[in-house]
């Protein structure tokens, strides 16, 4: 068994990090742990290559036969994370710029109803961490850092789903989070959206600790469909 964390070469000089899995559970389903894990972490809009995931690979680099990892696969296929490819392969499913849009208008619908939950549900100091996810960007803009603020703006929204304490709306959109993540980070340095991005981020907190549930919804709704605008407007390479 190995010990080591081991990185796998993808399509596109993309770097897939993973480390072996134990034995103390399923090792089906610590596999699709690992490799959900590694979807939800990629850049699967990077480049135009898609990314192959090799099954000799993964059973090296998490040290377990082929067939948990055979396993995984097919449930993650099941659930339109991975495809199967013409040629000999599996790959990470890419989605179609009409297909991203109307991902982005459910995540708008889900998110604004988590803002809604937040404010009946969440404590103030919950609420408070929000603004503190931020902290790090005061003296310098989102652009000069947009690595690190790529991040915090990705953990700021899971966050506000977090926030509503419901099962349901977490579950729903757990598996459009995967594409609407990687296409957030791609579009976050284009034509300053950090820097609007951030202010926006701010009047959402204000509505939050202040309970104004109305605006709440509002501003996180038309936050999400402005990227959903964006990306029909410019994101060609989808297509």
């Amino acid at each position: 068994m190995l010990s080591e964390t081991q990185s796998l070469e993808g399509a596109g000089g993309l770097t897939l990090s993973l480390e072996p899995i134990s034995v103390a559970a399923s090792l089906r389903d610590q596999a699709y742990v690992k490799l959900r894990q590694v979807i939800a972490e990629a850049d699967i809009y990077h480049s135009r290559n898609e990314i192959r995931l090799d099954e000799k690979e993964l059973t090296e680099a998490l040290g377990v036969s082929r067939t948990p990892i055979r396993e995984a696969m097919a449930l993650l296929q099941q659930e339109g994370f991975l495809r199967t490819g013409s040629r000999r392969g599996v790959y990470i499913l890419r989605k179609t710029k009409r297909e991203i849009v109307e991902m982005i208008h459910m995540w708008a619908a889900l998110e604004s109803a988590a803002a809604q939950l937040a404010i009946q549900r969440a404590t103030d100091e919950e609420i408070a961490q929000l603004r503190r996810m931020f902290d790090d960007f005061r003296d310098s803009t989102p652009a000069e850092n947009i690595d690190e603020y790529s991040e915090a703006n990705i953990a700021f929204h899971s966050a506000i789903v977090r926030l509503s304490k419901s099962d349901v709306i977490f579950d729903t959109i757990k598996n459009i989070f995967v594409h609407v993540r990687a296409i957030r980070k791609m579009t976050l340095p284009q034509s300053d959206r950090a820097s609007r991005s951030i202010v926006d981020h701010m009047r959402i907190i204000e509505a939050l600790e202040t309970r104004n549930s109305d605006l709440a919804e509002r501003l996180v709704k038309e936050h999400s469909l402005d990227l959903a605008a964006f990306v029909e407007a410019k994101c060609d390479f989808l297509d």
